[in-house]
Order: C-alpha cells, then sequence, then structure tokens
C-alpha cells in the first residue's frame, strides 16, 4: 500500500475513533487539532474528499463534517492487527465470575451479563448444541422400586434430566446391571452415535431386562435426539438506550431492533457465521442482512475446548462501537465460557 492511502486509512481511523467517541461528525480542522498526522489542513480536507469519494465516510449535512460508512467501518475493522489484551486482573475477574457458575444456566447468564457490562452492548449466546456434545457420565438413581431419574450429562456441561416409570420394581442388582449396560453403551459418545447404541441395547437385552431396557432406552433416545429449537440467553437490552441516537427513524428506529432481537430465528443465523473458536466475525450493518438491524453491527466468536465448538457468544450493538474493545471482550469471554464448561 502506498504513503498516501496509509495516509489516508490514518485520516479514516482517526474518524473512526473520533466518532465512536463524541458520536460528533468529524471536520478536518479537529482532526489536524487532536492527532498528529504531519500534513497540513489542506492535505487532510483533500484526503477526507477522496476517502468520501470512494465511500469510506460521507457528509449527513452540507455544513457539516463526515461520519464512517459501514464500508468504512469495514475497512477499519479488517485493518486492526492488533487487539489489546485484557489485564491479568481483567482475566482473572472474568474466570471468578464465570467459575462462580452453579449449573449450565447460571453460567450462561452469567456469561451476558459480563459480557454486556464490558462492551455496553446487547450481549447474546447460545446454549450447547446437542450434536457436537458427547455423553461424559450417566447415572441412573432409584427413587423408588419403579421410578427411576436418568441423568445424562455432556462435555459441553449440559445436563438432562428425565423420570421413567417401569411396570415392575427393580431390584439393587438389577439396578446395577442396568446403570453398567447404558453407561457402556454412552461413555464417550457423540450424542448422535449414543441415540443408536441405546436402541441396540433393547434388542440385546436379556430376557429378565428386556422390560427395563426397552423403557429406559425409549426416555433416552427422546432425550439424546437433539431438539428442534435451539435456546438463546439475552442480557443488556437496555444498553440500547445509550444509542438511541444511532438508530434512524428512517429504519424503524430502535424498536425494529428489539423486535428483531425477540426473534431467535434472527439472532441463530446472525450467529450461525461464527463456526469456529478463537476467530471473531464482525457483520457490519448491511452485512448482517437483516431489514431491521441495518444500522448494527455483530460482534461473535464460537466457545467451546479441546477443537469442539459448543455454541456462539457475541454481541448487537449500533455500528458506531468501539470495535477493539469489543472484540477483544468477546473473544475473552468466549474462551473463559469455553473453559468452564469443559470442567464441569
Amino acid at each position: 500500500m502506498s504513503s498516501t492511502d496509509d495516509r489516508r486509512f490514518e485520516i479514516l481511523h482517526a474518524i473512526v475513533t473520533d466518532f465512536v467517541g463524541t458520536h460528533e461528525p468529524i471536520g478536518s480542522k479537529a482532526l489536524v487539532d487532536r492527532h498528529q498526522l504531519g500534513v497540513s489542513s489542506a492535505t487532510v480536507r483533500n484526503d477526507m474528499a477522496v476517502l468520501e469519494e470512494q465511500g469510506y465516510i460521507t457528509q449527513t449535512h452540507t455544513s457539516s463534517g463526515r461520519v464512517p460508512t459501514d464500508k468504512g467501518y469495514r475497512l477499519f475493522v479488517d485493518r486492526i492487527s492488533e487487539i489489546k489484551p485484557l489485564s491479568a486482573a481483567e482475566r482473572r475477574a472474568i474466570l471468578s465470575v464465570l467459575d462462580s457458575g452453579v449449573d449450565l444456566d447460571d453460567v450462561l447468564r452469567r456469561s451476558v451479563k459480563l459480557l454486556a457490562q464490558l462492551t455496553r452492548q446487547v450481549a447474546v449466546i447460545q446454549y450447547p448444541v446437542l450434536s457436537t456434545a458427547r455423553v461424559r457420565h450417566l447415572e441412573v438413581v432409584a427413587l423408588s422400586p419403579t421410578r427411576l431419574l436418568l441423568v445424562v450429562i455432556t462435555d459441553n456441561g449440559r445436563v438432562e434430566q428425565r423420570m421413567v416409570t417401569l411396570r415392575e420394581g427393580a431390584d439393587d442388582d438389577t439396578l446395577v446391571r442396568l446403570r453398567t449396560m447404558f453407561s457402556q453403551a454412552l461413555d464417550g459418545q457423540r450424542l448422535e452415535d449414543a441415540s443408536v447404541a441405546v436402541a441396540d441395547l433393547a434388542s440385546q437385552a436379556p430376557p429378565e431386562l428386556q422390560e427395563p431396557v426397552v423403557t429406559i432406552a425409549t426416555v433416552l433416545v427422546e432425550t439424546l435426539v437433539e431438539r428442534g429449537e435451539d435456546r438463546l440467553v439475552l442480557g443488556g437490552t437496555s444498553n440500547l438506550a445509550r444509542s438511541a441516537a444511532d438508530f434512524t427513524p428512517a429504519t424503524g428506529g430502535m424498536d425494529t431492533v428489539l423486535e428483531a432481537l425477540e426473534e431467535q430465528v434472527v439472532v441463530l443465523k446472525l450467529l450461525a457465521h461464527t463456526q469456529r473458536t478463537g476467530q471473531v466475525t464482525v457483520q457490519i450493518g448491511e452485512e448482517t442482512n437483516t431489514e431491521n438491524l441495518r444500522n448494527t453491527s455483530v460482534v461473535s466468536t464460537g466457545y467451546g475446548a479441546s477443537g469442539t465448538v459448543f455454541g456462539s457468544v457475541g454481541v448487537v450493538g449500533p455500528t458506531r462501537m468501539d470495535y477493539p474493545g469489543t472484540i477483544a471482550s468477546v473473544a475473552a469471554v468466549a474462551k473463559y465460557v469455553g473453559e468452564v464448561l469443559a470442567d464441569r
């Protein structure tokens, strides 16, 4: 890239940074006063005219300064060379908050609350996707001779509990045999494979265990087959009120953004762009392909452990956001959510 292009990007960088901080159109005089650009005011004005012609900035009113366009934000994000890492104290604080969660639901609620506080945006996290999970443990607990509690724990922290009612009571020896059979069939299996293994047990069970095995297998198969709906946890929707001025009446205002966020399928579609851990995706304005979110950006990434993606986590906010800080916060929270759930 030529020195002229480098200088123009430096000017774009300054416009984005100042506009995010002030929400005021940026003029050439302000740029010269605030930044050590090393060129004259006339050169800055000429460069701004070129940036506007190229579609990176625009003039909201004839007499006003310039503001970044979606294309300008995209170039800015694409050229972020280094994300400032969180401090050791910030990392410890995040891990402490998440590690204190009592179960999966609590960890996810804490995650979105924390991410919303860090970014001052709307935070969203997807529940672990069952198709990617493996069975870590199966427990069969006798509540009475004819009533059993099945507890399936997956490696992504998900816990499924189901009640089973048997026609005839099961003694301790029968319970041990049932627990052993199902544990061996399920241990370490991916859920989609586990359901097949459980179904096979029904045809392989000895005659004296046929009835309880079939009953338990039927319940487990229904539990292990992935549910058609994915669940999300949202937090920090009140943060949108701080950015009400960013959502123009021409695109429906803030209400249309809230309506879009209430449609889980819309949010899941946005998060579907994130398929890997350690890689943050930024969708800006029109890139969301969602009419009600034309004035927003979505910053998201996958969370998980050992190369397995459990789900996605991210934030939704106005295109005028602190991209470097937001990207760093999303990446950090995703990293620690994956670690916490993998350790449970």
